[in-house]
C-alpha cells in the first residue's frame, strides 16, 4: 500500500509512520516518542489531515508466521518450551496491541484530544510490555518470531475500522480483556512451574491492561451518549451480532469492575 504524507505536527500521521514501521524495536521507541511529543505539544488532531486509509496489513517483521488459531500449538507449562512459547504468545499480543492503539489515533478524526492522549498512552505502555516480554524471551534461548502465532486481533481491527463506538466495544473491552480474565491463571500456573520472572511481568501488565481497558470503556460510553444510545444495551446488542458464543468464562469480575463494566454488562457476558 502507498504512505500517506502529512505535516510533521499532525498526530495522524505520525501514528501512521509508526503503525506501518516494521521493525519491532523501532516501533516500540516512535510510540515512546510519539506519546512525549503529544504531551510536550508538539504534534496535534488537525482538521486538514489526510483522510484515513485502508491497513490491512501494518507493519510487522516476517516472522512470526501467521496461522489459524487452531494451528498454534499447545504446550505445557511444565517445560521450558512450554514457558518460552507462552511467553511468545503474550508477546506477540502485546505487538498487535501498540498497532491496536497507534490505529486508534490514525483512524478515528474529530474526537477530544483526550482520546488521543489515552490511546498513545496506551500504545507506549504496550510498547513496554513488548520489550519486557522480548527480553524475557531472549533469556529462555528464544527470539521474537520463533514460533507461529496468529491474527485474530489485527483481524478485528479491520472489521471495527469504520467505527470507533464499535472498536471500542470489540477491541479492549471484549479481545483485550480476555486477559484481565486469563492472565491470574497463568499466572498460577507459571508459579507452580517455578518462572517467577514471568510472573512478575505478567503482573506488571495486568495492572496496566486495568488501565487499558478502562479508556475502552471510557471512548464506548462518550461515543455511545454521543449517539444517543445506552451503553449496555448497546454492548450486549454488538456482543449477539459480533460475538455470539465466543465469550466463555472465567471471568475477572473484581478487574473488569475496575475497567468500568457494570453489573447488567457482567450478565451480558456470562449470558
Amino acid at each position: 500500500m502507498g504512505r500517506q504524507t502529512e505535516t510533521v505536527n499532525c498526530v495522524h500521521g505520525a501514528a501512521f509512520e509508526a503503525l506501518m514501521q516494521a521493525d519491532p524495536s523501532t516501533k516500540c521507541r516512535m510510540a515512546a516518542a510519539l506519546r512525549a511529543r503529544w504531551g510536550a505539544g508538539r504534534v496535534a488532531a488537525t482538521a486538514d489531515s489526510l483522510a484515513p486509509e485502508a491497513v490491512e496489513t501494518p507493519g510487522r517483521p516476517e516472522k512470526p508466521r501467521l496461522v489459524d488459531p487452531l494451528e498454534v500449538p499447545r504446550r505445557k507449562l511444565t517445560t521450558p518450551a512450554g514457558q518460552a512459547a507462552l511467553v511468545h504468545a503474550i508477546a506477540h499480543i502485546e505487538f498487535n496491541a501498540i498497532n491496536l492503539a497507534l490505529d486508534a489515533v490514525y483512524r478515528f478524526r474529530g474526537l477530544p484530544d483526550d482520546f488521543y492522549a489515552d490511546w498513545l498512552q496506551v500504545a507506549a505502555e504496550e510498547a513496554q510490555h513488548f520489550l519486557m516480554l522480548r527480553r524475557r524471551l531472549w533469556s529462555l534461548g528464544h527470539v521474537y518470531g520463533d514460533f507461529d502465532a496468529h491474527n485474530g486481533l489485527w483481524e478485528m481491527a479491520v472489521k471495527t475500522a469504520h467505527d470507533p463506538m464499535l472498536r471500542m466495544a470489540l477491541v479492549p473491552r471484549v479481545l483485550e480483556a480476555r486477559g484481565l480474565d486469563v492472565t491470574p491463571g497463568m499466572m498460577e500456573r507459571l508459579t507452580t512451574a517455578g518462572d517467577l520472572q514471568t510472573v512478575e511481568i505478567l503482573d506488571i501488565i495486568l495492572r496496566e491492561e486495568v488501565g487499558h481497558v478502562a479508556i475502552g470503556t471510557r471512548w464506548f460510553r462518550h461515543l455511545c451518549h454521543q449517539r444517543g444510545l445506552d451503553p449496555e444495551q448497546t454492548f450486549g446488542e454488538l456482543i449477539a451480532e459480533y460475538m455470539p458464543g465466543r465469550i466463555r468464562p472465567p471471568f475477572h469480575e473484581t478487574a473488569r469492575r475496575e475497567a468500568g463494566f457494570t453489573e447488567r454488562e457482567m450478565e451480558i457476558l456470562k449470558g
